[in-house]
């Protein structure tokens, strides 16, 4: 016998055991293939249609019914995404998406990425990875300053910040704290019945209607108060529409003001705003969704003008600051009522570092339970790049979208249909809806380029955002350059 009890032969028959798992350097030699496919991915992204060009159904088609009773080689599982997957994909890492707002990655975002997948941590609690926890503490405090935010938004006040998933989740979270506070949390216990009120402009994005819905106050007690020429919102509309709500006996509770609204990247007036609620005791939330990234450079930082009275705000990295997709960060100004409204706390989940109160449990600040570790994107971005190299490609975006405004200031066949205080420019053809409808179709169809409408007074408005992490000027330029070309072929001019 050995010293362990066992025999050889015993020793022998373990090592043997059978396993479908793969080995450590099968990871390494696969790893090393999926880390070349991508950096060879991003060399030759340009060569794709920007719009992916499949029919609906198509790939589901080219993919078998059932799943596999045998495992298949890695390589063959590669060959497949690289035949069957890359038709049916939309390139938003390609320098000539201009739709929507960006999904913005980078090499330190993506890498970060990877090493959180190795780790594969569950982050709901301080104790189940502690580095997981501060990490994420200490990347949101960096951000405060570097954005220009109140200090009451730092964990060594009495808020503090997390990440979520996107800002919808943000704005849910926020809904559900101010909810708390109107009804002294009693809505927790006994529901809604129906007098809470909010409040957020008609230009605000349809997330704040979900998580109205989603929140049980119900869509028909949120107001969508008016907007001014340059589609802010009215702060004196605001404020009657609050009175009157007062006046009928119902509860106003929440605003969100929008710093950077999706249609025409249009500003609140938040100092304005800010002290309607603090008149009334609502909680203010502020979405800078999009724009918060662009307060990195000092110029810039006048969109944060009044979030000094905000109870909470958010913004996304993976939007404009280079953090792959999923990374919102939430700030709120009173973490004890953020943590109130979202505490459940059953047997199985209680520890000794939670009971101490010397820690922070993040799955009291979000909707789920579990969660990623999201920070170490984020804190390699920051640590790669550096403020000043962020910087640097937030004003680069900025000057090339005010450039191509100018472009469309100076032919007479275009129109500038909003503002373009940031990297989101809205034009248009003055020849009508029809022809821009045309013209983004044709763009779209060419694979050249990717952009979106929205509508503006009512009309269709072309939106081009400089945003996408690789975008430089040639590529602006063709932009407008295939804009020209494909109005003169539609005989649209």
């Amino acid at each position: 016998m050995s010293k362990a009890g066992s025999s050889p032969t015993e020793t022998e028959d373990k090592s043997q055991i059978k396993s479908f798992h793969m080995k450590p350097e099968e990871f390494r030699k696969h790893g090393h293939a999926v880390v070349d496919w991508i950096a060879d991915y991003y060399s030759r992204v340009e060569s794709f249609p920007v719009l992916s060009q499949v029919r609906p159904g198509e790939i589901r088609a080219s993919l078998p019914a059932i799943a596999p009773q045998q495992g298949e080689p890695f390589a063959a599982l590669l060959k497949d995404v690289e035949e069957k997957i890359l038709p049916g994909i939309t390139h938003w890492q390609s320098p000539n998406f201009f739709a929507f707002f960006p999904s913005n990655a980078s090499g330190p975002g993506i890498l970060g990425e990877l090493l959180s997948a190795g780790l594969d941590v569950q982050g709901m609690l301080w104790a189940t990875s502690p580095a997981c926890t501060e990490l994420e503490t200490l990347v949101l405090d960096w951000l405060v300053p570097a954005l220009g935010l109140p200090d009451k938004f730092l964990s060594t006040s009495t808020g503090g910040g997390v990440i979520q998933d996107t800002a919808s989740s943000a704005t849910l979270c926020a809904i559900l704290a101010a909810r708390e506070r109107a009804t002294n949390f009693n809505s927790n216990r006994e529901g809604c019945r129906g007098r809470l009120v909010a409040y957020t402009s008609s230009q605000a994005h349809s997330s704040v209607e979900k998580a109205i819905q989603i929140a049980g106050v119900g869509r028909e007690n949120l107001r969508l108060i008016d907007v001014d020429e340059k589609f802010a919102m009215k702060p004196e509309a605001l404020a009657n529409a609050i009175e009157s709500d007062r006046k009928s006996g119902l509860a106003p509770f929440f605003v969100c003001a929008t710093v950077g609204t999706t249609s025409s990247n249009a500003i609140d007036p938040v100092p304005q705003i800010g002290k309607i609620c603090r008149e009334h005791g609502i909680w203010l939330h502020v979405d800078s969704a999009m724009s918060g990234t662009a307060a990195l450079c000092p110029e810039f930082r006048y969109i944060h003008s009044g979030v000094e009275n905000a109870d909470s705000y958010c913004f996304n990295p993976h939007k404009w600051m280079f953090t792959n997709f999923d990374c919102d960060c939430f700030y709120v100004a009173d973490r004890k009522t953020l943590i109130q409204a979202l505490s459940v706390l059953p047997e199985y989940l209680k520890n000794k570092a939670s009971e101490s109160g010397a820690v922070i449990d993040y799955r009291d600040w979000q909707i789920p339970l579990g969660r990623r570790f999201r920070s170490l994107k984020l804190w390699f971005v920051l640590r790669y790049y550096g403020i000043e190299g962020l910087q640097f490609h937030i004003r680069e975006h900025v000057r090339l979208a005010q450039k191509f405004a100018e472009w469309i200031q100076s032919d007479a066949r275009f129109e500038l249909a909003a503002p373009v205080p940031l990297n989101l420019v809205c034009f248009r053809l003055k020849t009508g809806d029809e022809a821009n409808q045309r013209l983004m179709d044709a763009l779209n169809r060419s694979g050249d380029l990717y952009f979106t409408h929205t509508r503006l007074h009512n009309r269709i408005t072309l939106r081009l955002c400089v945003g996408q992490t690789n975008t430089t000027e040639p590529h602006v330029e063709n932009a407008w350059k295939r804009i020209q070309e494909e109005s003169a072929n539609l005989r649209l001019l």
